[in-house]
């Protein structure tokens, strides 16, 4: 067979064609994500640090130190605490946001465009931004509370200063960060159900409540799950918000896995230890995504 009249053949090939047009995603995948997955697999077992140029095979050593680690133990908590707290609160508020959009009214694009507008901005501009908002002399939150009369004249509170404080803080600008993108997703599940289904609900005589628990949340829950799973790999992996906010303090409360990670391995030097970190990241998200995927799918059967 002739060179053209192969390649022709091969392009009539669904299968053959359908790999060919998903090899650069693959090789992009593979270059973006693959690569330095293996390389910190690499630093996690050997003595690698910021200055050396020769690297010592040292085994499980590092991992080893993590586990002894105090520090490691209170990021891990304070990593799923931040992580649990503002995906539930994503959820729900995503939810209600959803439901108000699904409708239409008057001024529902300019409504839309500021929910998406925490989405677009980048992450590190808006949190540089709630720096601001939560400054200890000028917080705009302490004087509107103290305008309002809801603060006292010896209150005064210090929101990146004080551990509960903090962690509610980096809580709050999560949501609000991740809040436009479920609102999306969701609002997207809201609108593929059909409208034959609501019109046969209102001649049923169901309420509002009932329509809820009994159509409305039942449909959508696979959508909500992918939702509420893009929020949690989001959250988990991110260390910005902790980085511009609270560097991981007040004395390590708001310290997650992530900015453990970055100050060990980057600031720290310890190149090996961050890798090994890092790693800790990776069979966590794996039971996440393998847990919240199943769950969606026995939904979608169901």
């Amino acid at each position: 067979m002739k060179p053209d009249a192969e390649l022709q053949h091969r392009l009539e090939d669904e299968r053959w064609l359908g790999r060919m047009m998903l090899a650069p995603a693959v090789i992009y995948i593979v270059l973006l994500v693959g690569f330095p997955f293996l390389l910190s697999i690499y630093y996690s077992l050997s003595d690698a640090t910021v200055g050396s140029r020769v690297l010592h095979f040292v085994g499980l050593e590092n991992f080893r130190r993590i586990l002894d680690s105090a520090a490691f133990w209170r990021s891990l908590r304070n990593a799923l605490v931040f992580t649990l707290l503002s995906q539930l609160l994503v959820v729900v508020l995503a939810k209600i946001l959803a439901m108000a959009l699904v409708g239409d009214f008057r001024g529902k694009w300019l409504v839309r465009l500021l929910i998406l507008l925490p989405w677009v901005a980048p992450i590190s501009l808006g949190t540089i931004g709630w720096l601001w908002i939560f400054d200890p002399v000028y917080s705009i939150i302490n004087w509107s509370l103290r305008a309002l009369g809801l603060l006292g004249p010896n209150s005064w509170p210090i929101w990146l200063g004080q551990p509960n404080l903090a962690m509610a803080s980096i809580i709050l600008v999560d949501v609000w960060r991740l809040l436009p993108l479920a609102t999306v997703i969701i609002l997207a599940g809201l609108s593929g159900i059909p409208q034959d289904i609501h019109d046969a609900a209102a001649m049923d005589g169901a309420g509002f409540w009932r329509h809820l628990f009994r159509i409305n949340i039942p449909l959508v829950m696979p959508v909500m799950l992918v939702a509420l799973l893009f929020g949690i790999v989001f959250t988990f992996t991110d260390m910005i918000i902790v980085f511009v906010l609270t560097r991981g303090g007040p004395y390590d409360t708001t310290q997650v896995l992530a900015s453990l990670a970055f100050f060990t391995g980057i600031q720290g030097g310890d190149l090996a230890a961050g890798a090994a970190i890092s790693l800790f990241l990776f069979p966590l998200l794996v039971a996440v995504v393998v847990l919240l995927l199943s769950v969606a799918r026995r939904i979608e059967v169901t």
